[in-house]
């Protein structure tokens, strides 16, 4: 018998890269939620047009999830995202850092080719 390479790759079909939600900003988004009383929150994550490079990062609690958002769940915190901001951000590392500029939610876009120094803002 001839030694036959059985292995299988599995294609990705053009899906984008999934996002990651950090173990530190699920346990910020976590304390937030129990701040709130409200188990049913999530983090909502959005682009919109706007900031000093054209688009610009958004973050809102949501009790309602929409049939085509994306969902990340960490440590039973789930994170939203709307299929023409996944757009954005496929591939990107949501964070929360503490740090000399205070604390924040921060993202990791591999997909932004410029951002302006605040942060919250990017062009791709």
């Amino acid at each position: 018998m001839s030694d036959l390479d059985l292995s299988i790759e599995s294609p990705s079909f053009g899906l984008p890269d999934p996002l990651v939600f950090t173990d530190a900003a699920a346990q910020k988004v976590k304390t937030l939620i129990d701040e709130e009383e409200n188990e049913a929150l999530k983090l909502r994550v959005f682009v919109s047009g706007g900031g000093c490079s054209g688009f610009q990062y958004g973050f809102t609690f949501d009790e309602n999830v929409d049939g085509a958002d994306t969902a990340v769940e960490n440590a039973g915190v789930t994170l939203l995202v709307d299929p023409i901001s996944y757009q954005y951000l496929a591939g990107a590392e949501i964070d929360y850092t503490e740090g000399l500029e205070g604390a924040q939610f921060v993202i990791r876009n591999p997909n932004a080719s410029t951002t302006c120094g605040c942060g919250s803002s990017f062009s791709v």
